[in-house]
């Protein structure tokens, strides 16, 4: 009988199949492609201000018209002006050999056996090249220089054709191809602004017709994110070529307008932008300048105005509006340079926003919103309850440090803590862990619960002033003690009951009431414990999803041995709120809670009994960090 694949790894291979296909596309086709793309990059780019216009009843046509020529023309004259600068630099750089030597030999006597060896090979290494002929014509009669030899006319003579690589036929052709290429993404940038909805409706009807909403809200998303990403880019980029152009201007370096052009330029490469243009003007400045004070500043500029851009300005103004993690602008960014070239290093980061966004609204295409996003693919339970089983203490407690100092130790029990138990729980009950790792993982929550604790008591405590306020105090805290309300927590059947029941305890005796926590034992010794304790309120502490019949008959149990006390039975993270009373078959005298939170106010609801601090809740205690 042959062997059919299931449905599932025929529709992988399939999609690896379209994966390939379809990055084969992407280099086959990039003649295509690239300019395509660019168009696409500048549309974005310049629609805002179309839009502008249009906003102040400018027809599209004129609006478009008028955003492309003012466009072409600040370019055109930021081209000219950088090229009569790179002209200028070029002459002047054999007015600097005197400087570049003085350096060479002061570097020379400061390290003779070991960076000046490696300066003098490359002299000796220039010297030849310069000697060397660019070609040498043999002809029937040569004249010989006097005393020479009869015979040393007999030796060949050898002839070096040399051709240059660059004709004028070679570089027209070449600039011919620019200007091709220049000229298909002008019209491509002005037929998308143009005709920008056109475009849009014919995309939603070929790949998202039965999806409309899906489709509205990708486009949105993607146009949104790209067009504020790339202003915002294009706003600090020009800034910083301004600033650096006039830092080096008023250092002395000259020609500073087409460093910081370049510098502004480099900088929409990621990564390797900034490093290549700082490289430029500090090589620059050490042919200049006399010395070495003038070059330091330069190089120094070049740091702390990157510093302060990469590390506060862009984080501060379009950090979020990508949503891709460094790491996937990186591998973005080297996958589109080996696709497309340096084009593609430029376009790396919009063309990956653009994978993300469908990612996030196209379930098929998950995966890429997984990959490529700066968002956590991890819950804090899920992160805390990893961390545990990789036996990793150190990890686990910053988990819950870094989520307690934006909440509650009550919030971070119930959303984080209890949570991360009940995968524990799940996968215990599923065979999938071994004793020693559920050993580790219970020993590790309670003293991670109890040092979470104590940091919060030292946040909460408050100095006493003054002996009057002293005695008030010490009289507040005697009527408390007589109204506070004794409460016995009881684990229903395992060691994470009993943690549950640890954390309900800490939290009620930080709001003044008298708690415990007694120790797993046989249910005849947990119900003499109860009995001897003789307390107001009993919380029988149960996590889903196996103890809810363990927590119905021990229910039954300590009703039968104290019917006049009230009896809660805390589910924890159980989602059934509406049938917990059913489930747990509970009498008029009985009540179910599912959280902490529903437990304190239980106990503060308790006849009678009032918090003694009912204006500070325990809800409201952050912890710090030093």
């Amino acid at each position: 009988m042959a062997y059919r694949r299931p449905a599932s790894e025929i529709s992988q291979l399939f999609a690896l199949m379209a994966g390939v296909v379809a990055i084969a596309t992407l280099y086959f086709a990039r003649v295509v492609l690239v300019p395509f793309a660019l168009a696409m990059l500048f549309s974005f780019l310049l629609s805002p201000l179309v839009r502008g216009l249009e906003k102040a009843r400018v027809p599209r046509a004129i609006s478009v018209l008028l955003v492309v020529v003012i466009s072409m023309a600040g370019l055109g004259s930021i081209g000219v002006a950088v090229t009569n600068q790179l002209v200028d630099v070029t002459n002047q750089l054999p007015n600097y050999k005197a400087n570049i030597k003085k350096k060479v030999a002061s570097l020379r006597g400061t390290n003779r056996a070991g960076f000046g060896k490696a300066i003098d090979a490359v002299n000796e290494l220039s010297k030849e090249m310069a000697e060397t002929p660019s070609a040498t014509v043999p002809t029937g009669h040569q004249h010989k220089p006097l005393g020479a030899s009869e015979t040393s006319g007999d030796k060949p003579v050898e002839v070096q054709v040399v051709r240059n690589p660059n004709s004028p036929w070679e570089f027209l052709y070449g600039w011919l191809g620019t200007v091709g290429v220049a000229g298909i993404v002008l019209v491509f940038t002005v037929f998308m602004l143009l005709r920008r909805e056109d475009l849009r409706n014919r995309f939603i009807r070929l790949v998202g017709h039965s999806h409309l909403n899906l489709m509205t809200q990708a486009l949105d998303d993607a146009s949104h994110r790209i067009s504020k990403y790339l202003l915002l880019q294009f706003l600090v980029n020009a800034s910083y070529g301004l600033v650096i152009g006039l830092g080096l201007h008023f250092i002395g370096l000259p020609n500073a307008l087409l460093w910081g052009v370049i510098a502004a330029a480099l900088r929409f490469l990621p990564y390797v932008g900034p490093p290549i243009g700082a490289l430029f003007p500090t090589v620059l400045s050490l042919a200049v300048f006399d010395g070495w004070t003038r070059s330091l500043m330069v190089v120094g500029l070049f740091l702390v105005i990157e510093i302060i851009v990469a590390n506060l300005l862009e984080p501060m103004l379009y950090g979020a509006q990508t949503g891709i993690s460094s790491l996937a602008i990186l591998v973005a960014a080297v996958f589109w340079t080996i696709l497309w070239g340096p084009v593609g290093l430029v376009l790396s980061t919009p063309l990956t926003v653009c994978l993300l966004v469908l990612g996030r609204h196209v379930p098929q295409l998950k995966f890429l919103h997984i990959l490529l996003g700066d968002e956590p693919v991890l819950t804090p339970e899920a992160r805390f309850y990893q961390r545990l089983l990789a036996a990793d203490h150190r990890e686990a407690r910053q988990v819950l440090e870094q989520h307690l100092e934006g909440s509650s130790l009550l919030e971070l029990y119930d959303s984080v803590v209890i949570p991360a138990l009940g995968l524990a729980e799940r996968d215990r009950h599923q065979n999938d862990l071994d004793e020693a790792v559920e050993r580790f993982i219970c020993q590790s929550t309670r003293e991670l619960i109890e040092e979470l604790c104590e940091k919060c008591a030292e946040v909460e405590e408050m100095p006493v002033v003054g002996a009057e306020g002293h005695d008030s105090e010490t009289a507040a805290t005697q009527r408390a003690i007589a109204l506070r309300t004794k409460v016995v927590c009881v684990p229903v059947r395992d060691e994470a009951d009993e943690i549950v029941g640890t954390m309900l305890a800490q939290l009620l005796e930080r709001n003044g009431h008298e708690a415990q926590c007694i120790s797993l034992g046989t249910t005849l010794e947990t119900l003499e414990q109860i009995v001897n304790e003789n307390p107001d309120v009993v919380f029988l502490s149960a996590l889903p999803p196996f103890a809810l019949t363990y927590a119905r008959t021990l229910y039954k149990k300590v009703r039968a041995r104290l019917p006049d006390v009230s009896i809660v039975i805390g589910v924890w993270n159980f989602s059934e709120v509406d049938k917990l009373s059913t489930r747990l078959a509970l009498d008029n005298h009985g009540k179910g809670v599912t959280t902490l939170r529903a437990a304190l106010a239980e106990v503060r609801g308790y006849p009678d009994i009032e918090s003694t601090n009912p204006e500070v809740a325990l809800s409201d205690v952050r912890l710090e960090q030093p």
